[in-house]
C-alpha cells in the first residue's frame, strides 16, 4: 500500500514539474518578445489618434475654402449690383431717387469689403492648419516608420517561435488536466506570486531553487523518498529531488523536440 501511496505522489510531482518546464518554456517566449507587443499596440493607438487629427484638420481647411468661395460669391454680386446701380444713376430723376441708389452702392461696397476681409482671415486661418497639418504628417510618418520597423521586429520573433508556442500551449492544457484541480489552483496560485512563475524547484546543493535558501538534511530526505508533497518554507514553492528533475527535464526536451 505504501509502494501504491508513494507512486501516486511521485506521479503527482512528475505532472507537476513537467508542467512547470513547458510553462517555464512558454515564458521564456513571451519575454523574448518582451515589451514589443504593447509597443506596437501603443504606436497604432498614437497612429489612430494622429490620423483623425489629420481628417479633423483636413476638415477644418476643406470648410474654409468652401466659406472662401461663399464669400467670393458675394463680392461677385456686389459687383454685378454696383454696375446695375451704375446704370440707374445715369437714369435719376430726383435726389431721392439718387441718394436711394448711393445708399445701396455703399452698402454693397461695404459688403465687398467685408467678405474680403473675411476671405483674407480665413486664408490666414488655413495656412495656419497647413502648417499644423505638416507637423501631424511627419509625426504621421516618423510613427508609421517606427510601427513598420517593430511589426517587422516582432513579426521575426513570432515567426521563429509560434510552432513551438503552440505546441507548449497544447501540452501545458494536456498535462494541466492530468492533474488534480486543488494542486493546479495552488501551482497557479504559486506561479501567480513570484517573479519568476517557478512554482515547483528542484533541490540543487542543499538548497531550493528560485530562492536558494537552505534545506534542512531530513527535509532533503523527505523530497527524495517522494512520499509527499513538500513545500519550501520560505517561499511556498513545490520542491522536487534533483534527480527527478533531471529526468523530467530529458523527457521534456524530447517531448518538445529540443
Amino acid at each position: 500500500m505504501a509502494k501504491t501511496t508513494k507512486a501516486t505522489v511521485e506521479s503527482k510531482l512528475r505532472a507537476l514539474y513537467d508542467l512547470q518546464l513547458i510553462d517555464s518554456r512558454i515564458d521564456e517566449i513571451v519575454n523574448l518578445r518582451g515589451e514589443l507587443p504593447l509597443e506596437v499596440e501603443d504606436l497604432e493607438n498614437e497612429i489612430a489618434g494622429l490620423n483623425n487629427n489629420s481628417d479633423k484638420i483636413k476638415s477644418e481647411i476643406e470648410d474654409s475654402d468652401k466659406q472662401i468661395s461663399e464669400q467670393k460669391l458675394v463680392i461677385d454680386n456686389a459687383k454685378e449690383l454696383l454696375k446695375k446701380y451704375d446704370e440707374k444713376l445715369k437714369n435719376v430723376r430726383n435726389n431721392r431717387e439718387y441718394n436711394s441708389i448711393v445708399k445701396e452702392q455703399e452698402y454693397q461696397d461695404l459688403e465687398s469689403q467685408l467678405a474680403e476681409k473675411k476671405i483674407n482671415e480665413l486664408k490666414a486661418r488655413i495656412e495656419d492648419k497647413k502648417e499644423g497639418l505638416a507637423v501631424v504628417t511627419e509625426k504621421l510618418d516618423e510613427r508609421n516608420a517606427h510601427l513598420k520597423s517593430k511589426k517587422s521586429e516582432l513579426d521575426a520573433i513570432l515567426k521563429e517561435t509560434h510552432k513551438e508556442e503552440d505546441l507548449l500551449q497544447k501540452k501545458s492544457a494536456e498535462f494541466e488536466k492530468g492533474i488534480e484541480e486543488h494542486l493546479i489552483t495552488s501551482y497557479k496560485r504559486i506561479r501567480g506570486s513570484v517573479r519568476n512563475g517557478l512554482a515547483i524547484v528542484s533541490v540543487e546543493r542543499g538548497a531550493s531553487g528560485g530562492s536558494y535558501f537552505s534545506i534542512p538534511p531530513q527535509i532533503q530526505l523527505e523530497i527524495a523518498s517522494r512520499n509527499k508533497i513538500i513545500t519550501d518554507e520560505h517561499s511556498g514553492r513545490i520542491l522536487v529531488d534533483s534527480e527527478l528533475a533531471k529526468e523530467e527535464e530529458t523527457k521534456i526536451q524530447k517531448l518538445i523536440g529540443k
